[in-house]
């Protein structure tokens, strides 16, 4: 009889404990998550989170966070870019054409972009808090940025011929696969 209540004891532990969240507590599931809100071979992508008291302030916490994701990734990407062919490429100015195309970068960045769409937008109210939560995705179809920082570098007074030809070069190699990727998505 002590055995049988003893098992049941354990039992009962066990189940509750399945049941608990756990160490690290409850899992959340949020919105904008997943392979459809990650950059791919297509897109940039970037989602963001705002909370406040006021709708607009949750807003705008929301957009600046998710064009900054953005930022980050397409200035991380084009420098990695940039340096893998300026290393093979073993341009004896590689350094200043470096210096040259993340300026560009930045300065595409800095510019509203026509291509810039919002792909999501969610605003929670939370009553207990009197707080707004506002999620917001955005992406950037990466051969419109390329194109667009490919007419930037010919119009930009402080880049020589021979960076904007380097520039140009890189741009055209990433527009390449670029297409390509949009090519094998409609098949």
């Amino acid at each position: 009889m002590k055995t049988s209540n003893a098992f049941v004891v354990v039992l009962i532990t066990v189940f509750i404990a399945s049941c608990s969240p756990g160490p690290m507590g409850k899992k959340v599931k949020e919105p904008f998550r997943g392979n459809a809100y990650e950059s791919n071979n297509r897109f940039f992508r970037g989602t963001g989170k705002g909370v406040s008291a006021q709708d607009n302030i949750a807003r705008g916490k929301a957009d600046i966070e998710a064009k900054a994701q953005l930022a980050g990734q397409v200035n991380t990407t084009m420098k990695q870019v940039a340096d893998q062919y300026l290393g093979q490429a073993e341009n004896e100015k590689g350094a200043d054409v470096a210096d040259k195309f993340q300026s560009l970068v930045r300065q595409v960045m800095n510019t509203n972009l026509a291509d810039l769409r919002k792909i999501g937008e969610e605003k929670y109210y939370n009553e207990k808090s009197n707080e707004y939560t506002v999620f917001i995705a955005y992406e950037i179809k990466k051969n419109a940025m390329l194109r667009f920082m490919k007419k930037q570098a010919k119009v930009d007074r402080s880049i020589d011929e021979r960076q904007r030809e380097v520039i140009e070069k890189i741009i055209d190699e990433e527009l390449k696969k670029a297409d390509e990727a949009d090519q094998d998505s409609e098949r």
